[in-house]
């Protein structure tokens, strides 16, 4: 397929805003109509365009360019009642002169779907089911395919699905732009390679791939909540985007339980956001935050989300996470936590999720609920495991636990091995206070 069709190609290191809109001489006006249509429309306009193609790249210069002839045409004539429909106009107009220039549409080199698959009825068999095939959703499902590692599906949902730029990408996962940009091509030539169809998997399939895309939506927003490096606790982009990318799945497949619970979950998280740190950007503690400043709105949609996810059977290990975290949500004061609730929902979450880090959390709970002895008892076995080797918050809970037990010299010293692992600034800046208080008073 020719690379002749752009007119303004747009590369990832043009002066963006910080949602990934181009920024040129154009009113203000028109710069925020168009970032707030990259929010809402990126990823829906970049599926139907690769649906249409069977080629990403050139999907991604379609959708761009639409982008960039908003800003002049919107500039000129204003701004549409419905900015949605005109840039979708715009790309699919740019995805039938790449069709026409092309010399035949079996000369394509990057297809995407099976030649059986190019209708637009639905693809997994004569019964559809609860899903809307929706083409996001074919979009989330190809970005998350098993046969792509972790890290290039989380790559390719920011980039595709949510419109992330290059550069933004590789800060999440501290790489430079260049290594990031071949890793989300090499991702791409994998799609291809692999013949992975830009559909919803069969229904045999859906639960492990659905699985995988609930935990990439989820790292995502972990790596907003609370940043891996840099010097605030928080990324408001990374996070943001992974809320909206639960609510798309939610609204495209309303009746998945695992899916209302993630959403749930990511809703009451990131009603805290504004109390997690004060004015100077020092870590708050659960205990210190400002209560009275969570949003409640989110917090009780998230409540009701849980409410229904947890219908109908067993609960997953999203909606159990939610579960926590509205304990947490609803009590009037930290005192007021019903630490026994937790343990056992952490107990209910090990049964499902039998990972180490909930091993952790559930310690924490434990020593709340049952005092620190019992707790530093099971952390230390998840030390002496391994398993959480390199993981900052394995010494950091021990260190506490050592703290309020009063042996200082082994809480400082488990501190100074936390402080050690720790890339987050305002994370280091609480565990050296914390260290210094510990020291200066063993």
């Amino acid at each position: 397929m020719p690379r002749t069709l752009m007119h303004k190609p747009v590369p990832d290191d043009v002066n963006r805003d910080e949602d990934g809109s181009v920024i040129g001489s154009h009113s203000a006006e028109v710069r925020n109509a168009v970032a707030v249509a990259h929010r809402r429309e990126w990823g829906a306009l970049l599926a139907s365009t690769a649906r249409v193609l069977r080629d990403l790249d050139l999907a991604e210069e379609c959708v761009q360019e639409a982008y960039v002839s908003a800003l002049d045409a919107w500039e000129r004539h204003g701004v549409p009642d419905n900015p949605g429909a005109w840039l979708s106009t715009a790309a699919r107009r740019n995805a039938l002169d790449a069709l026409r220039r092309a010399k035949t549409l079996k000369s394509k080199l990057h297809l995407l779907v099976e030649p059986e698959m190019e209708s637009d009825a639905p693809q997994t068999g004569s019964t559809p089911g609860p899903l809307m095939y929706d083409d996001r959703l074919r979009l989330i499902f190809m970005c998350c395919h098993p046969a792509l590692s972790r890290e290039a599906q989380i790559a390719l949902t920011m980039r595709l699905v949510c419109g992330v730029s290059t550069a933004d990408i590789a800060k999440t996962f501290l790489v430079t732009m260049p290594t990031m940009a071949a890793r989300i091509t090499r991702a791409k030539k994998k799609i291809v390679g692999a013949r992975i169809p830009f559909g919803v998997p069969e229904p045999d399939e859906l639960p492990e791939r659905l699985n995988s895309v609930l935990t990439v939506i989820h790292l995502l927003f972990t790596t907003g909540h609370t940043a891996p490096s840099g010097r605030t606790l928080t990324r408001a982009d990374p996070a943001e985007r992974a809320l909206d990318l639960a609510r798309m799945l939610h609204e495209l497949m309303p009746g998945e339980r695992e899916v209302k619970g993630l959403l749930a979950l990511l809703l009451i998280t990131h009603a805290r956001r504004a109390t997690r740190t004060d004015a100077q950007g020092r870590l708050l503690l659960l205990e210190e935050q400002d209560r009275s400043a969570w949003d409640r709105a989110a917090i009780e949609e998230g409540r009701r989300l849980l409410a229904e996810a947890l219908e109908g059977g067993a609960a997953g290990r999203f909606t159990l996470q939610a579960a926590i975290a509205s304990v947490h949500a609803t009590a009037p004061a930290y005192a007021d936590t019903d630490w026994g609730r937790v343990l056992v929902l952490y107990d209910e979450l090990l049964k499902v999720w039998p990972s180490p880090v909930v091993a952790l959390n559930r310690a924490v709970a434990m020593a709340m609920a049952a005092g620190p002895t019992a707790a530093l008892s099971e952390v230390e076995r998840l030390e002496r495991t391994g398993e959480l080797a390199g993981y900052h918050y394995l010494p950091a809970v021990k260190a506490d636990l050592l703290r309020r037990l009063d042996r200082r010299p082994e809480a400082a010293a488990a501190y100074r091995q936390a402080l050690d692992l720790a890339d987050n600034e305002a994370e280091r800046a609480f565990l050296a206070s914390r260290l210094t208080e510990t020291a200066g008073r063993g």
